[in-house]
């Protein structure tokens, strides 16, 4: 093949000589150049670009700048002028102090490389080969996880102005493919209604008029399906993805009720996994975790937090918004052995915690999941008041649960609940329960009996062990370094600018929470070598001045 494998481990001496000078105390970018070397090389990319021809860049290069960029949030316009411009930049990719760089195109072009090629993670993966090389990055230590919201790049709609834009991104469409057929069935009063980008200070402000333009898109947009179906319509023209967008987005908000078409109810409306909130980005989801709303996705990163290593992420998991975390915990144990990074304790919040993980976590993993469970949520131990679950004796192998009475209960029924999650159902007999003294602590049922419905024994006994040890001094003090993947989401969004996706669809958003990932371990690596100590966590004059005075009161004691 032509593609020249380039890999350049000297610096030329103008470059060395004038870098060294303007950063005498030592700078990250040539400490890496120094003490890691150029990271990649142009063989790791070569299935990349076609075997005729050479690349306007170094591949190796591209990799680097595009880490550097994502490191310091930078444009591609900004980075491009990095390169040519500042002489840390330089000195670490190996350019001549006069070298122009390159077009702010090509960083564009090689991130399309990597996703059209499935080739994202070998970025990702070269950092941790690197840490693994070094002794920083080890199976079988201690790591945490969490989750953060990531906002999509695309402007935030309400239903009305969805279904219009959804209307107005078909037809803009069918205008490039097919503007004959177009031209021959358009009315002329489509093109001043959707001429123009929908937005709410563009569309009528009473509630009848915009129920009314609700009902006219709408008509409108059967309409346009109508003539799709023609026969002398194009095959082509039905297979366009805007076109079966429309589908999903009409479908999803109107609906014929005795004949006459009329917005869905929102209480009859599809789930949030299912809704389609922009023609932009189709992927896009619609979420609510406590005050925080937000349509994107969520992205899941899980790092090291042993002693005496520096802190390294190890898996980047993106999901749709709507994506509980108890639903990525299996998911990021599977990538994490498939990378041999596994864990022998895993430090997590409730939110990635159920009695079934508690299970099988150690049983197919060996990984101890550590955080806090929830607690029993009935009344009883909400109130801590009466007799909760975790007040009756359960006997497994006769299949018996006596209550604190001593009576014991007169049906025990394996089902199914809700969720689709194994529980048992537990009855006692209506007359030991009428007669009780201590009825009123039990049920709140004026004449029915006490019943419970309880896990199967394995996550029983999992739970009910889980929450007997968050209870100890030994699980609060071990399970403060979970907090430590808080600063890590903190620096990612701050520095990094992970909040907002600069990308389209959730495979290029994955890209760039790859990216972050990979430039903030660049840099904790650096940090490392350079003996950078870890920051401590900032506390206010008014927290010192609170805990001054209270040592002073204690010793006045």
């Amino acid at each position: 093949m032509c593609l020249q494998i380039e890999i350049a481990f000297s610096v030329p001496k103008d470059t060395a000589r004038v870098a060294h000078a303007a950063f005498p105390k030592g700078n990250p970018y040539l400490t890496m150049r120094d003490q890691l070397g150029t990271l990649f090389e142009d063989q790791q990319f070569a299935d990349l670009f076609p075997p005729q021809g050479q690349p306007a860049e170094a591949p190796w290069r591209l990799a680097l700048v595009s880490i550097f960029q994502f490191a310091e949030n930078l444009s591609d316009r900004q980075a491009a002028e990095a390169v040519r411009s500042r002489i840390d930049w330089k000195y670490a990719m190996g350019l001549e102090l006069t070298d122009e760089g390159f077009d702010f195109s090509l960083l564009s072009e090689f991130r399309t490389r990597l996703l059209q090629n499935g080739a994202e993670q070998r970025l990702f993966e070269t950092l941790l080969t690197l840490g693994r090389e070094r002794g920083w990055l080890k199976a079988r230590g201690k790591q945490r996880t969490d989750s953060t919201h990531v906002v999509a790049a695309v402007r935030a709609l309400n239903r009305l102005e969805c279904v219009g834009e959804t209307l107005r991104h078909a037809l803009n469409t069918l205008a490039e493919v097919a503007p004959d057929w177009l031209g021959a069935r358009l009315p002329d009063a489509w093109i001043d209604r959707y001429g123009k980008r929908f937005a709410s200070v563009r569309l009528p402000q009473g509630k009848e008029a915009r129920e009314a333009l609700a009902l006219s898109i709408g008509g409108d947009g059967f309409a346009l399906m109508e003539w799709l179906q023609q026969v002398t319509t194009p095959a082509t023209l039905l297979s366009l993805p805007e076109i079966a967008l429309l589908r999903r987005v009409w479908i999803q908000n109107i609906v014929f009720v005795d004949g006459k078409m009329t917005w869905r109810d929102p209480q009859n409306m599809h789930s949030a996994a299912q809704s389609i909130n922009s023609p932009h980005d189709p992927e896009a989801r619609y979420s609510i975790k406590r005050e925080t709303t937000w349509s994107g996705c969520k992205v899941h990163l899980s790092e090291t937090c042993d002693e005496n290593a520096p802190r390294l992420i190890t898996l980047v998991e993106t999901t749709p918004a709507t994506t509980q975390d108890s639903d990525m915990t299996a998911q990021i144990h599977a990538g994490l052995e498939a990378a041999s990074l596994l864990p022998a304790r895993h430090f997590v919040d409730s939110g990635y915690l159920d009695a079934q993980l508690l299970v099988e976590s150690p049983q197919k993993y060996a990984v101890d999941l550590y955080g806090p469970v929830a607690r029993e949520n009935s009344w009883q131990a909400v109130a801590r008041e009466g007799f909760a679950a975790y007040d009756f004796a359960v006997n497994w192998e006769q299949h018996t649960v006596t209550c604190p009475r001593g009576k014991q209960n007169v049906k025990w029924q394996a089902r199914t609940d809700g969720s689709g999650n194994p529980s048992i159902s537990v009855r006692f007999a209506r007359a030991d329960c009428v007669a009780c003294p201590v009825r009123a602590q039990c049920t709140k049922s004026k004449s029915g009996p006490r019943g419970l419905s309880i896990r199967p024994q394995d996550q029983y006994d999992a739970l009910q062990s889980a929450r007997k040890r968050q209870k100890t001094a030994a699980f609060q003090k071990e399970y403060g370094l979970r907090s430590g993947i808080e600063g890590t989401l903190s620096q990612a969004v701050r520095c990094c600018g992970l909040r907002r996706s600069r990308y389209i669809g959730q495979s290029k958003t994955h890209l760039h929470n790859l990216m972050i990932a990979i430039s903030l371990n660049l840099m904790r690596m650096l940090a490392w070598v350079m003996e950078v100590p870890l920051a401590k966590t900032r506390v206010s004059p008014l927290a010192v001045f609170r805990q001054k005075s209270a040592g002073m009161a204690s010793a006045v004691a």
